[in-house]
């Protein structure tokens, strides 16, 4: 079991098998889903293409800024009559000492040539091509980012109707689990499953899946177009980026160990905090504090070496990331240079390959992110699929008898009832007792006699393995545990409230009760003095932030109880947790709700069971001795050993 705030660092046991039956979840909207693949892979395609368009446009900007000085234009010029030998011999004298000034010169002695040639070698720019590209190119940018637009509505749209259709079905799948499930699993944990999850599932659907089509077809294609457009510049490029990431991976490896430690030591550090601070009276009233603040002082000292270690590496990722862009880019351009000085590429190859290398490199960490989501998606599916395949309760849709609670006489019989929770160690061996109609009858035994498995077996929380449980003379096992529910009026140990107003919380389930209904139920169990002290009475809102007491708590929920209006009752431990002032209150309570009514006691402590009819004394899963209470005291048996054992220190 992890200590308080120690995170689990979960990897799935079947990454394929999870994604799978995930993407199997995703069925219903498998349309939507593709779509939304689909809108995202041609949005990377299109960034693709544009950098080939780009660097056309580039080499059309850059003739336009040249002179046209070509062989075939200089032959054209020399032979053209029309110029005059004195422009001619100009021209000739241009060419020949072009080679040697510098390039601004140069231009400017072509501007002080003779018009007639100037006119035949001045720079033109083509503006139609360039808008034609230009336009091409707005285009294929705001219909990338409109795809990008639609694909995010898309995914957002099927990762939130999955989270919902995942958490109705966690819902209905928990009205069907059998009490089993929840006695072997934490609460917090089936909590867990509903909310953190099912939030991991949406999320990373929502972010990642979109984000590794996307990266894939930017890595694959960016990759593709580099070797289409230029070998060398290709081979340049990827080989640039793979020393930087080189470098990373040995870092990350690195790492990896420290960021393990820094979790493992911040749970230990929070374990600790919570420890002390939670029984604070206790470390205070043994003089503990100084011990306290050393090993606070000793995990908080480990934590720190470990964060600062592991902030350190971690940070170097952002300066290496820019570093192999950039040396990416540097080896681009040089190895450009040279292709364009031996006229093997043009200028705007180089503007292109400065793109895709961002294209290449950026991609790599964010697949390796996807893919490290994709690993928390599978084991958050992993542990929702695992409760969609827990064994439910059998399906009682066949059942056809009916008790009506209104003409039940209340005569409840057991017969040679055995049970076991794992099928190995039997909890109830052979338990048989007959209860009459309005007799109150306790059940009192040591802890793990098997009392509280009794109840939970007359309201069909478990099924028997053997022999029957009948009610009216009608076996449990032909009646639905709902008809069986309804005929059962249960006040437990825990009492439970929730928000919302105190006739929401008396009326909870029964939407035909009126407040005169309510009000004489408080009045019956003493509850009524406590609900007009509040500020809007019936109308008062409650929540676990208000002070109430435990004894108000058990009288409300008592009420709750008379409001119902069962032919059978269930007290489990109802006045355990309350002190012994209120504890008359609520057996006075009780005792009101237990008229008329066939009622069952389980009580610790045997002094508030005195007045029942009858006594089931259980050990080991067994009737070991039945009776009343002087019945009992008299034989001197187990049950006298219990109830005198409540009173030896008094009387030491």
């Amino acid at each position: 079991m992890p200590r308080p705030g120690k995170r689990n660092f979960e990897k799935s046991k079947n990454f394929k098998g999870s994604i799978k039956r995930l993407l199997s979840t995703l069925k219903p909207w498998r349309s939507l889903l593709v779509i939304s693949l689909t809108l995202a892979m041609i949005s990377a395609i299109l960034s693709l293409i544009a950098p080939n368009k780009l660097s056309v446009l580039t080499d059309t900007i850059t003739e336009g800024l040249i002179p046209n000085l070509t062989e075939e234009r200089i032959t054209e010029i020399m032979a053209d009559p029309n110029i005059s030998d004195n422009d001619k011999q100009q021209f000739q004298i241009l060419l020949a000492t072009s080679k040697e000034k510098e390039q601004e010169e140069a231009l400017v002695a072509i501007d002080a040539l003779p018009k007639s040639i100037y006119e035949k070698i001045k720079p033109v720019m083509d503006l139609d091509k360039v808008k034609e590209i230009a336009l091409l190119l707005t285009i294929f940018y705001v219909i990338s980012a409109l795809f990008q637009y639609i694909e995010s509505l898309t995914m957002t749209h099927v990762s939130n109707n999955l989270a919902r259709s995942l958490r109705s079905r966690i819902s209905n799948k928990i009205n069907t689990l059998p009490l089993r499930y929840f006695d072997q699993n934490e609460t917090g944990d089936v909590l867990s499953r509903v909310t953190n999850d099912v939030d991991t599932i949406a999320q990373s659907l929502d972010q990642s899946l979109s984000t590794l089509v996307t990266s894939l077809t930017l890595f694959i294609g960016s990759i593709i177009m580099m070797f289409v457009t230029n070998w060398i510049m290709a081979i340049t490029a990827i080989l640039s980026s793979l020393i930087g990431f080189g470098l990373m991976a040995l870092i990350l490896g690195k790492s990896q160990k420290y960021f393990i430690q820094r979790q493992e030591e911040l749970g230990n550090l929070n374990g600790h905090i919570e420890e002390i601070y939670s029984g604070h009276n206790v470390v205070k009233a043994y003089n503990g504090e100084k011990k306290a603040s050393e090993d606070f002082d000793e995990l908080n000292e480990r934590l720190y070496h470990c964060n600062r270690k592991s902030q350190f590496l971690s940070g170097l990722m952002q300066p290496i990331m820019g570093f192999i862009g950039n040396f990416g880019y540097v080896a681009v351009c040089v190895v450009g240079a040279l292709l364009t000085m031996n006229d093997v590429i043009s200028f705007g190859v180089i503007v292109a390959f400065m793109i895709y290398v961002r294209l290449f490199t950026n991609p790599l960490s964010q697949i390796a992110q996807a893919m490290t989501n994709l690993q928390s998606t599978a084991a958050a599916g992993e542990r929702v699929f695992e409760l969609f395949d827990e064994e439910e309760m059998l399906d009682e849709s066949h059942l056809t008898k009916v008790l009506d609670k209104e003409k039940v006489k209340g005569k409840i019989e057991f017969k040679h009832v055995k049970f076991s929770y794992d099928g190995k160690r039997p909890i109830i061996k052979d338990f048989n007792a007959s209860v009459n109609p309005g007799e109150k009858i306790a059940i009192v035994g040591p802890t793990g006699a098997g009392k509280t498995t009794m109840v939970n077996l007359l309201m069909k929380f478990y099924d028997i393995a053997e022999g029957e449980i009948l009610i009216d003379g009608v076996s449990t096992k032909d009646l639905t545990r709902e008809n069986i529910h309804e005929l059962f009026i249960m006040v437990l140990q825990d009492t439970w409230l929730f928000d919302g107003t105190v006739r929401e919380n008396l009326k909870f389930n029964k939407e035909d009760v009126t407040d005169e209904e309510i009000k004489q139920a408080c009045t019956t169990v003493g509850v009524d003095h406590f609900i007009r002290t509040l500020p809007g009475g019936l109308d008062s809102s409650l929540s676990d932030n208000d002070s109430i007491s435990q004894g108000q708590k058990q009288l409300m929920t008592i009420a709750r109880g008379m409001l119902e209006d069962a032919p059978f009752l269930i007290l489990d431990e109802a006045t355990s947790n309350v002190d012994t002032r209120t504890e008359e209150l609520v057996q006075k309570a009780m005792d009101k709700l237990t008229e008329g009514r066939t009622s069952f006691i389980i009580a610790h402590r045997l002094s508030t069971i005195k007045n029942a009819d009858l006594i089931l004394v259980m050990q080991e899963g067994n009737i070991v001795e039945q009776g009343n209470h002087e019945e009992l005291l008299s034989k001197n048996g187990f049950y006298a050993e219990l109830y005198n054992s409540q009173f030896e220190k008094f009387s030491e």
